[in-house]
C-alpha cells in the first residue's frame, strides 16, 4: 500500500493570469452603463468597465454555478429528510483590511450578479449598519475597537431576514 507521501495531492486553488480569467467570461443579457461606474466605485478608487468585463463578470458566472449547486444540495436534502424547508439564501462575506475595496468589491458584485440570466434576487447587507454608535462605543469603553466584533450590535445583525 503507498504510503501518503507518494501521493500527489491537487490543491483546492488556482491560479489565472488576468488574461485566463478573462477568457472564462460568460455572457450577460443586460449590460453595465457608463453612467452606473459613477454609483459603483469609491472616491478616490478607479473603476473601469474593462475591470468589471474582465475579472467581475467570470467571477458572478463562478458565483452563479455555486448558488445553483447549493441549491440543488438543499432541495436534495429536503428531499431525504421529508421536510420542504424554504430556500435558504447564499450568503458571500468580502473580507479585508481597511480601505483595500471591499465595499466597491461588494457594490459591483450586486449588480453584476442582479444582470445574471436568472435574475437572482440580490441584496447588499454592510457591517457598518450593525456598528454601535459612537456614543455607545464611548460609553462600553470601547471606542478602541471598533470594527472588531465586540463593537457590533448582534442582536441587530442577526434578526435580519434576507
Amino acid at each position: 500500500m503507498p504510503s501518503i507521501s507518494e501521493h500527489t495531492f491537487t490543491s483546492p486553488f488556482q491560479n489565472f493570469t488576468r488574461e485566463q480569467w478573462k477568457r472564462l467570461n460568460g455572457q450577460l443579457s443586460h449590460s453595465i452603463q457608463e453612467e452606473d461606474l459613477d454609483q459603483l466605485h469609491a472616491l478616490n478608487e478607479p473603476l473601469t468597465m474593462d475591470e468589471i468585463e474582465d475579472i467581475y463578470i467570470p467571477l458572478a458566472h463562478l458565483l452563479e454555478v455555486h448558488i445553483h449547486n447549493f441549491q440543488e444540495l438543499h432541495s436534495k436534502s429536503n428531499v431525504f429528510f421529508k421536510r420542504n424547508d424554504r430556500k435558504l439564501p447564499f450568503i458571500i462575506g468580502i473580507a479585508g483590511s481597511v480601505a483595500v475595496g471591499k465595499s466597491t468589491t461588494a457594490r459591483v458584485l450586486t449588480k453584476v450578479l442582479s444582470l445574471l440570466p436568472n435574475k437572482p434576487k440580490v441584496e447588499l447587507v454592510t457591517t457598518d449598519g450593525f456598528l454601535y454608535p459612537n456614543k455607545e462605543l464611548i460609553k462600553r469603553n470601547i471606542l478602541n475597537r471598533k470594527g472588531f466584533p465586540e463593537s457590533y450590535d448582534t442582536k441587530k445583525a442577526t434578526s435580519v431576514s434576507c
